[in-house]
């Protein structure tokens, strides 16, 4: 069966939940879909484009509203719901391999400067939650009680 861009970045995506980050190798995407990893090439040119459309697939269903502390909560939540998914967004922020609809709308409602400000204390506040939860699942650490209401009150600190 042939795949699609879409079948690469969701195989990916899989990978992603699996394995992390770390072990997200395009062998490991072709494995995943049960092609060689040359096969991949015919859908996105390098990782970084697979990166950015995983980034771009994780934030997807974040509608930005009128209420932005809500909508940045949405944007925590679909970067919470996949494992090391803050990363895959920081990564395609950091190095500019795309700009999400989410960041597009963000910087339409409240301007540039306030935008990229949210943006990056809500990737890294969930960059932060992901790397202790898992820790404290891997026992490492007591698991913190405190990250949502931090969250909370970082992002009502930015909003004021």
């Amino acid at each position: 069966m042939a795949h699609t861009r879409d079948d690469v970045v969701a195989g990916a995506l899989r990978v992603l939940d699996g394995f992390g980050l770390e072990f997200c190798s395009m062998r490991r995407v072709a494995a995943e879909l049960d092609v060689q990893a040359s096969a991949l090439y015919h859908h996105v040119p390098n990782k970084q484009t697979l990166l950015a459309l995983m980034a771009d697939r994780i934030v997807d269903g974040v509608e930005v509203t009128q209420d932005v502390a809500a909508s940045m909560h949405r944007l925590r939540e679909a970067m919470l719901a996949i494992r090391d998914g803050a990363d895959v967004v920081a990564t395609a922020t950091a190095f500019r391999l795309g700009t999400s609809a989410v960041e597009e709308a963000l910087i339409a409602s409240i301007g540039p400067d306030v935008a990229r400000t949210l943006l990056i204390y809500v990737v890294g506040h969930t960059q932060t939650t992901q790397l202790h939860r898992q820790a404290a699942d891997a026992g490492a650490i007591t698991l913190d009680p405190d990250l949502d209401a931090s969250f909370e009150r970082g992002l009502g600190i930015i909003l004021r």
